[in-house]
């Protein structure tokens, strides 16, 4: 059985061995971290009811126009308006 050989191979990539030690404080800093963060949090339902106040304004304006003649007609019936 023949084996193709590849021409023109690039070079493998450098890889820096990642050493027992640095691996091992890297986990044990995060274990560390989770253990302390653990203590520091706490979710409890709180003894008095939530009270939301809303002061809420609304102001409308209400805009018109007349027709140049309707002025006229509101003034001559001035009993009905």
């Amino acid at each position: 059985m023949k084996v193709a050989k590849l021409t023109n191979r690039a070079r493998g990539a450098h890889k820096v061995p990642m050493g027992g030690a640095g691996r091992a404080g890297a986990v044990a800093m995060v274990v560390l971290g989770c253990g302390l963060a653990g203590g520091c949090i706490s979710v409890s339902a709180p003894d008095k009811p939530i009270v939301i106040e809303l002061n809420i304004n609304v102001k409308q304006e209400v805009v018109y126009r007349l027709a140049p003649g309707a002025q006229n007609t509101i003034e001559e019936n001035s009993s009905i308006f």
